[in-house]
């Protein structure tokens, strides 16, 4: 079979998992090898996404490996079964891989949490509040890249205007006030925001100014959960692009801060009431 060039972000997580259960169980690569009558390159190339591996494959490696966790062998197995592309892959050449994977990780999502501080969250942006997030940029974009950037935005949201996946999402104030646009089109996305705050399976709560304490390092964060906790993966969006984190230690201190942020932030009933009295300022200011 041969190698991928480039695997997929899922790809690359089964790999990350297969080299997880032969660490734990004390095993080096090529002790594993031996153990499955196979080549000690093999198991490099399957623990990079590169090389693929059949469910049977994972099974066996799993069993090799003492792992009796059952739920987490099924999911991985599940994974590897998989065929055929998804819709982001249309945008391979006009976009970076960070927009891909950011994509793919939603796509595959059981449910999906925002922690924003700066900006609306993604999947909750208006046309014109995206697209002046991408034209703030510098180096300034050309206008086809932010149309482009603008339209994959929109066609993410799909994932959870359709009810399918459950979206939690705790906006702080400053989020609530950034001006991306200009007042105009803050006064649109506020309004969506709340029209979106009372859509079946989407929550939207506010962490206004006067909380004491912000848990976290006040990062934009997704946390994306899989079909078991294992399989969860953090995104923090920096200035350089997308960074994503899945290890047992960085899953539990981002569960930390999401249920610090789920003690603290407004009820949804007093967050709708808060984003329309910043609406309000906005209009009194700017009438």
């Amino acid at each position: 079979m041969a190698l991928r060039p480039n695997p997929t972000l899922r790809q690359r997580r089964i790999g990350t998992e297969l080299r997880r259960m032969r660490e734990q169980a004390g095993l080096g690569g090529s002790q594993l090898a031996r153990k499955l009558g196979i080549q000690p390159a093999q198991i490099t190339q399957m623990e990079s996404g590169k090389g693929g591996i059949s469910a049977e494959r994972l099974r066996t490696i799993a069993t090799a490996c003492m792992c009796d966790n059952q739920p987490l062998i099924d999911a991985l197995a599940d994974m590897t079964s998989e065929r055929g592309k998804g819709w982001w892959e249309e945008y391979r050449n006009l976009l970076t891989i960070d927009f891909l994977e950011v994509a793919e990780l939603e796509g595959h999502a059981e449910r999906i949490t925002f922690c924003n501080t700066v900006y609306i969250p993604g999947l909750l942006q208006t046309r014109a509040y995206a697209s002046a997030v991408f034209a703030r940029l510098i180096p300034p974009l050309p206008p086809q890249d932010i149309e482009t950037r603008t339209t994959f935005r929109l066609k993410r949201q799909e994932v959870v205007r359709s009810g399918a996946k459950p979206l939690r999402v705790f906006i702080h104030e400053a989020a609530l006030r950034m001006q991306f646009g200009g007042p105009v089109v803050l006064i649109d996305q506020l309004a969506a925001l709340l029209d979106d705050s009372e859509q079946p399976g989407i929550s939207v709560r506010v962490v206004p100014f006067a909380i004491d304490t912000f848990p976290g390092a006040g990062e934009n964060l997704i946390y994306v959960e899989g079909p078991v906790p294992e399989l969860d993966t953090v995104e923090m969006d920096v200035s350089q692009g997308a960074l994503f984190f899945d290890s047992p230690t960085n899953l539990a201190k981002h569960r930390t801060i999401f249920s610090s942020l789920d003690a603290t932030a407004l009820t949804e009933g007093e967050s709708r009431d808060f984003i329309r009295s910043i609406m309000k300022e906005v209009k009194s200011a700017y009438a």
